[in-house]
């Protein structure tokens, strides 16, 4: 964390931010106004600039910025986490709860270890938050996943574009343009839901994953021999983890995608047809 830097942070402005620079301006144009001079203000701007010369670049302090940035960072992501865990079921939240509980008594067998092997439980600790999170993470999007599947009729939309299909052709050549989009559009929704049904799947095949890798993990650690080993069940079960959250992402990604994005469509040109088009695009 000290050590990363991606040229995000301006230290400059954190240093110009910093409250105890503030506190020091703010002294130095009371003691001008309490004075009535503005040479306090003239030494007070000079010091400045020393300042922020300076003070950005000490190694220290960029140090002190980026545990800033960290720990907000940090703090968003908890809020973030607690407001997926909110939205949750009661069945979903009592499953976490479970896990959470597998994960304090692998915690506690940890505690037994040797002082040699500590450094192992300290990376233990990392891993099984980093998994506790990515777990909330997965049953909120298995959440909003069924919400859309149990929420979207996919024969009704294949109802639809066929119905659509059948009177193309006696239509102008404007709506018959229009109607392709839309035929366009229901094969995508099609398409959507076969993706988000299979990846729910893949979500809820990873979440049984965690919770067999972490049991198996607590029955180890009653007699543990070998904290290296379990180690590395953990780094495979991260592994695999980091690449179904890339799927629920890619996956997610499709709801940001808007089917009105089409170059030829200009609802502007249905005005030309001369007659009245009562269809509506859906989302």
């Amino acid at each position: 964390m000290d050590d990363k830097d991606d040229g995000s942070i301006s230290y400059v402005k954190a240093a110009f931010h910093w409250q105890y620079n503030w506190i020091t301006l703010a002294g130095a144009a009371g003691f001008a106004l309490i004075s009535g001079s503005g040479l306090p203000l003239l030494l007070a701007a000079g010091l400045e600039l020393i300042y922020l010369s300076t003070v950005p670049q000490n190694p220290r302090f960029q140090r002190l910025v980026r545990s800033w940035k960290y720990a907000e960072e940090k703090k968003l992501q908890q809020r973030g986490l607690s407001d997926m865990f909110r939205e949750l079921p009661p069945e979903m939240r009592s499953r976490y709860a479970r896990l959470d509980a597998v994960c304090q008594a692998i915690r506690e067998n940890y505690k037994r270890l040797s002082s040699t092997s500590q450094m192992f439980a300290e990376q233990m600790e990392s891993k099984l938050e980093g998994l506790s999170q990515s777990y909330v993470r997965l049953l909120n999007s298995a959440f909003h996943h069924r919400q859309y599947l149990n929420t979207t009729n996919p024969d009704a939309i294949r109802k639809e574009a066929a119905a659509i299909g059948a009177d193309l052709e006696k239509e102008p050549p404007k709506v018959q343009e229009i109607n392709r989009k839309r035929i366009e559009i229901l094969g995508k929704r099609i398409e959507k839901f076969d993706k988000i049904k299979e990846n729910c799947q893949i979500v809820d095949a990873q979440c049984a994953a965690i919770e067999d890798v972490l049991q198996l993990i607590r029955d180890q650690s009653v007699t543990m021999h070998d904290p290296q080993q379990i180690s590395e069940h953990l780094d495979n079960l991260v592994k695999d983890v980091e690449q179904t959250e890339e799927t629920v992402r890619e996956v997610e990604s499709i709801f940001d995608l808007s089917p009105l994005a089409t170059p030829d469509f200009n609802p502007a040109d249905m005005g030309n047809t001369g007659k009245t088009y009562g269809g509506r695009v859906r989302n």
